[in-house]
């Protein structure tokens, strides 16, 4: 590790995923931190695991207290067998088997003058340290400049408080990329205008610089301009009209100024607080906890270390009496200090406090691991907000119904069991009920693993009736092993279901033979596998998926069957959830996202401005020249209607079939004549296709009405001359030559590329000279009509003619196509991609892109980091608990929005389930249908909405099968009354229907007793 860092290098193979979300710079950084956490029950493991996970110089780890059996309710690495062992040598080892590069030890004692922890730059203290050496670890660590962490969890409650001294730097607040976009004018007061109504995204106090303004050169080189925001298309810099006179051009972008932030210590902190809130309909909630949690430390010093005892009323009001004695003495917290007035004191909120203090949740434990492991990441390297200073957090809403499930102080007790700190929040016979629910987990990459984990801890589905299906398609990659923590070298290339059930299957034996993996994608084509009577036995289903399609079908099976879901998903430190009730709720599919903007054809093809035209570009190049051309080629020798297929296409046609030709007419015998392709294909790219375009509108053109035509975002290009010692030059060709190489069947670069191999060969070509031609047009905007339309097949029929006949070609004659991998970069995809498109961009004068940013856009690389995993899978278990207790109150749910950059929290109740009516019945627009049982006859099924419904069924389809319309004529109608529905979708179909349908859904139009047509619930079925 200390080799990488002098180095300067990151494993990008291990991290990728994660620079995307923090960048090079602050992870360097991170790896020049040593860590400590002290404590190693859950709260601490998940902590340490997050930490270890992201990659820091090292961490110490210091708990030498003994391993308890309630300890297993929430730390992972912890079994049966280590109970009575230290718990700090026994996570260790744990620790150390998820990142190689982040060396892990005890700390073997805490001297007491502290001076032994001057080594560390981040300390953290959790909930096995008490309150009074808290404040003298902050206290030596605010002196010192050691950034400073405190965290507890109490049951369902939690805090956090972060002291990152006098002065901290955050290098950038939001992690967002900084925003940029085109000048149309610049006023003499320095008022900015936006070109096109482009929405400049600034806000007040925010920095942005310029460049290519013409008339006001000076802007271009005087540093950076504060931003006072006149609008969504405008802002305002100052004055600059002692600069010049605008003429024209310009790009602004903005600049992240670095925020020096002041830190007080916990002493001062816990008379005179401040909060970040973490959930503003619970606002009244935080002083009173902040108060709540102090009482705790001092009834634990007044029974020698003993907390609360659960539903203990004797406890509880012992915490009511100090909290309120706290009030007095802390007038600030609850805002009393001008004010002569008594505390109110929330007496439920605290009771339920003193309740749950010996409680340790799965979930609220996952929350604050990924938030306090993202606080240590800050520290680390200045990258995002801290948390300033204190942030409470609960989740009462959990609790389950006392009507249902009664909690007593019998039945919170102990049982000598790992479920005891769960317990002792929920009762036993809650755990029973969680024991003995069937499941569904579908995905089980970043946040199945964690999903994974919590359920384990929680033990979902270990009792005798119980049972967790989980399933994933995927196999286990390199870089998941960032996230997806139950993951370790030696199972990469194996199945990620098979390898995750395994895990936690060690993490809780009570899950043997009750978690059941599989490696089916879940869709239309494995409803015989995920069918009927899979889908009604369970009690309810969480996804744990990366794309919107598939979430889809699960959420229309989960309405189909009226199944509870759990949804939730991550984009970098940003993260959400939403939970769908059946008849409570919409469901997951009642809102979309908006599509994203797609760039227009003639701005990829001519007249590309920022470098993602670019990117777009080389990797729409990479797609034709090294996939869909060997892909036409196999399909030409191996299709008999292959051709006859693309004459009746729309496109490039000829195209296709040019490019045919040419893999027979000039295909290389060797590696050499590859590199020759690939010299010649940056001649016409680069250099020739942009002579073309200088022809057709030059650098001097004017629009029709007499503007620039090159202005605003069309950039003038300016044609490359090939130059074998410019980076990009020169792996374009390597890149090209070596892919080509691929799809010939040739053996390309063994190794790093010999220069002087290729300086050789491509000295002794000859690049023919280039006269543009008149008969070529460019289309300047997506809505002009095609120019070369007209004459876009010319010469095809002959084209077509010359080519050979397949039938005399042999096998060898087939090309093999790649198909993109982003991932590996030694198989020249992304060498390839980033080459070309850094070429395009120089030639439009657009900064170029390194591997790593070009990689992430090509790839459509979702970046992802294991802070905001852990925490949003906290928040996704916490609405668990609420689904196996059946709520139904739509207030009790929350649907949560996180950004652990800000950091901001955002919790809102979900949208209730839209409801409509058919003469006097109300139904659920979502979740309601008119259930039929057996296979009926179709003139039954119209006679049984008559009598039952009063409605008069005028339409009947199944799938896109009209299966029956009042205004068929009379024969067509007869020959199918006395049809079954399956005899008549047959019937219809001409298909049989899979033995496996046991339900078939009919969607109806219907007339209500007044004739009017009115909207109704769909059909199901029951056969």
């Amino acid at each position: 590790m200390s080799n990488q860092v002098m180095n300067g290098e990151i494993d990008e193979g291990l991290y990728s995923r994660q620079l995307y979300v923090l960048g090079k710079e602050a992870m360097l950084k991170m790896q020049l931190s040593n860590i400590l956490i002290i404590g190693m029950k859950g709260l601490g493991i998940e902590i340490a695991k997050n930490v270890a996970l992201a990659g820091v110089k090292s961490m110490k780890l210091y708990d030498p207290e003994l391993i308890k059996i309630e300890d297993l309710s929430t730390q992972f690495f912890f079994s049966e067998e280590n109970v009575g062992s230290k718990r700090d040598v026994v996570s260790i080892n744990k620790l150390k088997e998820l990142n190689a590069y982040v060396p892990v030890d005890a700390l073997e004692n805490i001297d007491s003058d502290f001076e032994n922890l001057k080594q560390f730059q981040v300390i953290v203290t959790t909930d096995t340290v008490s309150l009074e050496d808290k404040i003298k670890i902050n206290e030596f660590c605010h002196k010192k400049g050691i950034k400073f962490i405190s965290t507890e969890t109490r049951g369902l409650f939690g805090n956090i408080f972060v002291d990152f001294g006098e002065e901290f730097s955050v290098i950038d607040s939001t992690g967002e990329e900084p925003k940029s976009g085109i000048v149309s004018d610049i006023e003499a007061d320095g008022t900015v205008t936006m070109l096109d109504d482009n929405r400049h995204g600034l806000e007040d106090g925010n920095y942005v610089k310029f460049s290519e303004v013409e008339g006001l050169e000076k802007l271009n080189d005087n540093g950076i301009y504060k931003v006072e925001v006149l609008g969504p298309f405008a802002f305002r810099i100052g004055s600059v009209k002692e600069l010049g006179t605008y003429i024209k051009g310009g790009i602004f972008t903005e600049v992240k100024v670095p925020v020096k932030l002041n830190f007080s210590t916990l002493r001062e902190s816990l008379s005179n607080p401040e909060f970040l809130f973490s959930d503003f309909a619970k606002f009244d909630r935080t002083p009173q906890l902040h108060l709540g949690f102090q009482a705790l430390h001092q009834f634990q010093i007044r029974h020698q270390n003993q907390l609360p005892r659960p539903m203990n009323d004797e406890d509880a009001n012992e915490m009511i009496k100090l909290v309120t004695d706290l009030a007095v003495q802390e007038p600030k917290v609850l805002g009393l200090e001008d004010s002569n007035e008594d505390p109110q004191i929330d007496k439920e909120l605290i009771k339920e406090l003193s309740y749950q203090a010996r409680g340790d949740i799965p979930g609220i434990v996952a929350f604050f691991g990924g938030l306090v492991a993202q606080e240590i990441l800050k520290g680390c390297s200045g990258k995002f907000t801290p948390t300033k200073q204190f942030l409470y957090f609960d989740s009462l809403e959990s609790l389950p119904d006392s009507k249902n499930f009664p909690r007593t102080e019998e039945n919170t007790k102990p049982i000598n069991s790992r479920y005891d700190s769960q317990i002792a929040v929920f009762g036993l016979d809650f755990q029973k009920k969680l024991a003995n629910s069937k499941v569904f987990l579908v995905g089980s990459g970043a946040i199945g693993c964690e999903m994974l984990k919590n359920w384990a801890l929680l033990g979902l589905g270990s009792g005798e009736n119980g049972k967790i299906f989980v399933t994933d398609n995927d196999s286990i990659e390199r870089s998941n092993l960032n996230r997806q923590f139950l993951f370790r070298p030696k199972d990469v290339g194996r199945n990620k279901s098979e390898v995750a059930a395994d895990a936690v299957i060690a993490m809780n034996p009570d899950l043997k033979n009750k978690i059941i993996p599989k490696i089916d994608k879940v869709g239309s084509e494995t409803e015989d596998i995920f069918d009927d009577a899979f889908w009604q036995s369970l009690d309810f289903v969480t996804n744990a998926l990366d794309n919107v399609d598939a979430r889809t079908y699960v959420d229309r099976r989960c309405v189909f069957f009226g199944k509870p879901l759990l949804e939730s998903g991550t984009l970098g430190t940003k993260g959400n959830t939403q939970v769908i009730i059946p008849r409570v709720t919409e469901s997951y599919s009642s809102s979309r996202d908006p599509p994203e903007k797609s760039i227009p054809l003639c701005t990829l093809r001519s007249f590309p401005n920022k470098i993602d035209h670019t990117i777009a570009w080389a990797k729409s190049l990479f797609q034709g020249y090294f996939a869909d051309a060997p892909e036409n080629v196999n399909l030409f020798l191996s299709d008999p209607n292959f051709l006859e297929n693309v004459l009746k296409q729309s496109g490039d046609v000829k195209g296709i079939f040019e490019s045919i030709s040419a893999s027979f007419t000039e295909r290389p015998k060797d590696f050499d004549e590859c590199i020759k392709w690939a010299r010649t294909e940056f001649e016409t790219k680069f250099t020739n296709d942009i002579q073309q375009l200088l022809y057709n509108f030059p650098k001097d053109a004017k629009t029709s009405n007499g503007a620039p035509f090159w202005s605003g975002p069309k950039r003038a290009p300016t044609p490359l001359t090939f130059d074998i010692n410019n980076n990009d030059h020169f792996h374009f060709v390597v890149a090209g030559a070596n892919l080509r190489a691929f799809n010939f069947g040739l053996k390309g670069d063994f190794n790093n590329p010999d220069i002087k191999h290729y300086k050789s060969v491509i000295d002794g070509m000859i690049i023919p000279d280039f006269s543009p031609s008149s008969n070529i047009k460019i289309q300047v905007n997506d809505d002009d009509p095609d120019p070369n339309a007209g004459n876009a097949n010319d010469g095809i029929d002959i084209l077509v003619k010359s080519l050979p006949d397949p039938s005399t070609l042999g096998s060898d004659s087939k090309l093999v196509p790649v198909e993109f991998e982003k991932d590996d970069d030694t198989n020249h995809h992304i060498e390839f991609i980033t080459a070309c498109s850094n070429c395009r961009a120089l030639n439009y004068s657009i900064e170029t892109a390194d591997l790593q940013k070009t990689k992430f856009i090509a790839g459509r690389i979702i970046p992802a980091i294991a802070t905001t995993t852990a925490l949003v899978t906290g928040l996704v278990n916490l609405e668990l608990y609420k689904v196996v207790d059946g709520k139904t109150d739509i207030e009790q749910y929350k649907n949560g929005f996180v950004n652990l950059a800000l950091p901001f929290f955002g919790f809102s109740e979900p949208i209730a389930s839209p409801k409509a009516k058919y003469n006097d019945t109300e139904y659920d627009k979502i979740w309601d249908r008119f259930n039929i049982q057996g296979d009926i006859k179709l003139k039954d099924l119209i006679s049984h909405f008559e009598k039952e419904e009063s409605l008069e069924i005028t339409m009947l389809s199944y799938g896109v099968s009209l299966l029956y319309a009042s205004f068929f004529p009379a024969k067509k109608l007869k020959e199918r009354m006395d049809l079954t529905i399956t005899e008549l979708v047959k019937f219809v179909t001409k298909k049989e229907i899979p033995s496996h349908v046991k339900t078939m859904i009919l969607e109806i139009c219907a007339d209500d007793k007044e004739g009017e047509d009115v909207e109704v619930p769909y059909v199901v079925i029951q056969l």
